[in-house]
């Protein structure tokens, strides 16, 4: 498995994850929805931190000028996925506004992915395909420490 298909996998796991709330009727255990959104969230906040930390330098680094606007507009993306993972957690999920918010939650990271999916990871297979193999260890080991660390952070 290279880095883009790590990113890939990610996006398929937390679409995984949100078909499972979906499917989670109002009369279920409001802890049940709790618990996919918790992991939803912490998903995601890894998948950014690789992306931020990792993907998008290397990408940026090789990229032309529109490739850098995906970045930027990525990094907005992530950004706005951030501050919504920030109000899901300062809500009762027993709230309506906790379903609402994670709904719109769902709508940008499927937004988000559609677009990375269909033009910067097409792109990223040539211009990344020289460092790889690094860049699939560095994420692969980066992603390690941030699912055994106690608690990921948005900021």
């Amino acid at each position: 498995m290279n880095a883009i298909q790590m990113l890939k996998d990610d996006h398929r796991k937390v679409e995984e994850l949100f078909r499972e709330y979906e499917a989670a009727s109002d009369s279920e255990n409001v802890s049940r929805k709790k618990e996919i959104a918790d992991k939803a969230c912490m998903e995601l906040e890894v998948h950014s931190k690789l992306e931020e930390e990792i993907f998008y330098p290397a990408f940026r680094a090789k990229a032309d000028e529109e490739g850098k606007e995906l970045v930027a507009e990525s990094i907005e993306e992530h950004q706005t996925v951030k501050n919504l993972i920030q109000e899901l957690r300062n809500l009762n999920p027993e709230d309506d506004e906790f379903d609402d918010t994670f709904d719109e939650l769902m709508d940008d990271v499927k937004h988000h992915v559609e677009e990375e999916e269909s033009q910067m990871l097409p792109e990223a297979e040539g211009l990344l395909s020289d460092e790889m193999d690094r860049l699939t260890s560095r994420m692969e080991e980066r992603k390690e420490q941030l699912m055994t660390s106690p608690r990921v952070t948005t900021s």
